[in-house]
C-alpha cells in the first residue's frame, strides 16, 4: 500500500514538474524541472525494484542533460551577447 502512495506522489510530481517545464517562460528554470523530473523518475524506478535504471537515469538524464542543457544556454547566451 505505501508503494502504490509513493508511486503516486511522484508521478504527481514529475507531472507537475513537466508542465513546468514546458510551460515557464525562464529557460534556466524549465532546465532545472526537467532535471527535477528526470530525478524523480529515477526515483520512481528505484521504488519499482529496477536499480540500474534508475542509477543510469540520474546519471544520463537527470545530471548529464541538465549540464548539457546548462553548457548550451550559456553558449547561447554569450553570442546573443556579442552581436
Amino acid at each position: 500500500m505505501i508503494y502504490l502512495i509513493l508511486t503516486l506522489i511522484l508521478s504527481l510530481v514529475m507531472l507537475v514538474g513537466a508542465v513546468m517545464a514546458i510551460h515557464h517562460p525562464k529557460l534556466s528554470v524549465a532546465v532545472i524541472a526537467a532535471g527535477s523530473v528526470s530525478l524523480f523518475a529515477s526515483v520512481l524506478f528505484l521504488v519499482l525494484a529496477a536499480p540500474d535504471v534508475a542509477m543510469t537515469e540520474a546519471a544520463i538524464g537527470s545530471g548529464l542533460s541538465t549540464v548539457i542543457f546548462f553548457y548550451v544556454l550559456n553558449k547561447i547566451k554569450r553570442e546573443n551577447d556579442t552581436q
